[in-house]
């Protein structure tokens, strides 16, 4: 379990945004593990196996939800980093159009 949650954490980057939906296919290992561990207890396996179908089903579950997830974050980290790179060139254009209006000022006033 504490694997599936260090991807998870890694995923949740800045970084690994971009592999939230790659990530969705570790979903099917454990549903594989799951499903193999139901048709045994439907053979007459020992009850503790119920355990690991949820430890599967749980981690999948999380691996399919961090897919949309990551999309939307990583959709919100992108625009946040282009409002300010167009707020840095701005600034920038405003302070050039101080300097050339500064530098016409003094070339006047001379």
């Amino acid at each position: 379990m504490k694997n599936a949650n260090i991807a998870l954490d890694a995923i949740r980057t800045r970084r690994g945004l971009k592999w939230g939906v790659p990530a969705m296919l570790l979903a099917l290992p454990y549903l594989l593990a799951a499903s193999i561990c139901t048709s045994l207890i439907a053979d007459g396996g020992p009850g503790w196996l119920n355990l690991i179908v949820l430890w599967g089903v749980w981690n999948a579950i999380k691996f399919i939800i961090m897919g949309p997830v990551s999309l939307v974050l990583l959709v919100r980290v992108r625009v946040r980093e282009a409002v300010a790179r167009r707020r840095g060139r701005t600034k920038q254009a405003t302070a050039d159009e101080s300097a050339d209006a500064l530098d016409l000022l003094v070339g006047a006033s001379q």
